[in-house]
């Protein structure tokens, strides 16, 4: 089981906090280090000091880190354009050695949208289709040729399809609960198929239905990688999950049902019953990035038994 360390930036973070949480989770060795995509904070939180962009932070990260892998849960496919973003990506990937994975998603928070005058489309999912079709076409052109598409939303003409990443296919994940077109689309263009908070019932529902759409189209659904996505909060007894579930203002009942949560040995056994449905990764949502020393108990505690 590869356990990654996500984080939600918009919550309240900078650059330097994100550096120092991917590189305690590079120390510690955790498979990857993750953020969301977003520029607007959710809840009753102020997001102090402000936003920050995904790829400009993982560009910075991939040239002070070294082995740890990096990417997004998810980029909106509403905040770039699909020829700039395969630039973007390709490029972060040249930076960090050939260490990038790429999230990608519709796009549905439409609040933030209108904070930063972003258009918010209707179709998204549509679009997304196209935007999959046109990233993954321009970095799979060979080198000396030339790519075109002519979608509804989207159409390149005679590309040079450059820059290439370092690696031979930069890992592309889908995500989400959608029943039917989101199988469709993971099925098509999917490395990895992620389900973020999502239940035991959940879980086994939705990569039974990417398993079926794999199958419909030819695939073998082996060939992509199955994870989950879930709030952590591990504490070495009972008063320290609450302190951390208050940290982030959270009930540790409410964590243990709807998360991670709980002793080592509670959150272990959980992430079999997970392994059990078919989930080999599962990316821990970690909501307080000044409390390093809860890495290091996941570190130590959690992860240590499951390799």
């Amino acid at each position: 089981m590869d356990l990654r360390i996500f984080t939600e930036p918009q919550q309240g973070a900078d650059y330097d906090t994100l550096l120092a949480v991917a590189k305690a989770s590079e120390d510690l060795g955790f498979d990857a280090f993750f953020r969301s995509d977003h520029y607007l904070s959710m809840g009753p939180v102020d997001g102090l000091p402000g936003p920050t962009d995904a790829w400009i932070t993982l560009a910075g990260l991939a040239r002070e880190t070294r082995t740890i892998r990096l990417g997004t849960l998810m980029t909106a496919g509403t905040f770039r354009l699909p020829g700039v973003l395969a630039i973007q990506v390709a490029q972060v990937d040249q930076m960090s050695g050939g260490r990038i994975e790429l999230g990608l998603g519709a796009g549905w928070f439409e609040e933030e949208h209108r904070a930063y005058g972003i258009p918010f489309p209707k179709e998204r999912i549509a679009r997304l289709e196209e935007q999959l079709a046109i990233v993954t076409g321009l970095w799979s052109t060979g080198e000396g040729e030339r790519f075109s598409y002519e979608g509804t939303h989207y159409q390149l003409t005679d590309s040079p399809a450059l820059p290439k990443p370092v690696q031979p296919r930069i890992p592309v994940l889908i995500g989400g609960h959608g029943a039917v077109r989101t199988p469709r689309l993971a099925a098509r263009y999917a490395d990895e198929f992620n389900l973020p908070f999502a239940s035991l019932e959940d879980t086994e529902r939705q990569f039974g239905r990417v398993r079926d759409a794999a199958r419909e189209a030819g695939r073998d659904p082996g060939d992509i990688v199955y994870s989950n996505a879930l709030v952590v909060c591990v504490g070495k007894d009972e008063a320290e999950v609450a302190r951390r579930a208050a940290a982030i203002g959270r009930g540790a009942d409410e964590l243990r049902a709807d998360g991670l949560a709980g002793s080592p040995a509670e959150v272990v056994d959980k992430i079999g019953r997970y392994a059990e449905k078919g989930a080999s990764r599962i990316y821990l949502q970690v909501l307080d990035l000044d409390d390093l020393d809860h890495l290091e108990l996941i570190s130590s505690q959690v992860q240590s038994q499951l390799s």
